[in-house]
């Protein structure tokens, strides 16, 4: 039997699927690689389409219909807000880093004694910017802090919400180095499917590409640096912990994806493994 998606050819008798563009969509999921590719010409032939404007009409309804679909099924699954409010907290942390870098610049035009040696960040410099003799950067000032409430806010969304979507990977690194990990792989599914010596590094892409280059040494963390188990481990074994760590990472992600639930004795041996990982010579 010949498949194609407007119909079968089966000892020279022809099975039309009809005209409607869910229906033909079904029939191109469901029979995916089987399909062959036809000549427009078989169309006509068979009565499935007048003429080749006609055909080509058709299998653009189809292929647009299944478009629809694919994205529908994609935006459905479970890591997708996660994936979003990971990238939005991102770009909070950013936005707040230029304008506190402009605000300093704005105060030290004003007060030429506010040199370099005062920018101690953080709290201090951002009271230091609130009580400025200049108006405006007041009010700078204040929504500066008012991003960072915001930003202390989704932080916590954000973890909140790998607890419920990355339960292992949460259970190990913490909610939101978890999420930071998922949104650089690009989703959890991609996750899931990646190498430990991947995982390691992701999020040291300059680094990787400066190392390529032959202008620095290769990368031994990217995100699970932000962990407390690696970046507070001895540096002679941080690489060490930073490959262990990203080995039981892979394991919970898959968990995550194709199980979605808490595995006790998987946690428990990974923990082990983690904390030997960071004791050993």
């Amino acid at each position: 039997m010949e498949r194609y998606w407007f119909g079968d050819l089966d000892e020279g008798r022809w099975d039309l699927a009809g005209s409607d563009p869910e229906t033909l969509t079904r029939r191109i999921r469901t029979l995916g690689p089987e399909l062959l590719i036809p000549d427009w010409r078989q169309a006509e032939e068979c009565g499935a389409v007048p003429d080749r404007e006609a055909y080509l009409a058709s299998l653009r309804a189809a292929c647009i219909a299944l478009a629809r679909e694919r994205v529908a099924e994609e935006f459905s699954e479970k890591d997708v807000e996660l994936l979003q409010m990971v990238r939005t907290l991102d770009e909070v942390d950013h936005i707040i880093n230029l304008l506190l870098e402009r605000a300093v610049d704005w105060q030290a035009v004003i007060d030429p004694g506010f040199t370099r040696k005062y920018r101690r960040g953080g709290k201090a410099l951002a009271g230091r910017i609130m009580r400025s003799r200049s108006r405006p950067l007041r009010q700078v000032g204040r929504e500066i802090q008012s991003l960072g409430e915001m930003r202390r806010r989704l932080a916590r969304d954000v973890s909140r919400e790998a607890d419920v979507v990355l339960p292992n990977m949460s259970a190990l690194v913490g909610g939101l180095v978890a999420a930071r990990l998922m949104a650089a792989a690009g989703g959890l599914s991609s996750l899931s499917r990646m190498p430990a010596a991947t995982v390691q590094v992701l999020g040291a892409r300059s680094a990787l590409f400066s190392h390529i280059r032959g202008t620095a040494p290769s990368p031994k963390h990217g995100v699970i640096f932000q962990h407390r188990r690696v970046h507070n481990a001895p540096k002679n074994r941080r690489g060490r912990v930073a490959r262990v760590l990203a080995a039981k990472l892979v394991i919970a992600a898959r968990i995550d994806y194709y199980r979605g639930e808490v595995d006790e004795a998987f946690l428990e041996k990974a923990q082990a493994r983690i904390d030997a990982a960071g004791e050993s010579a």
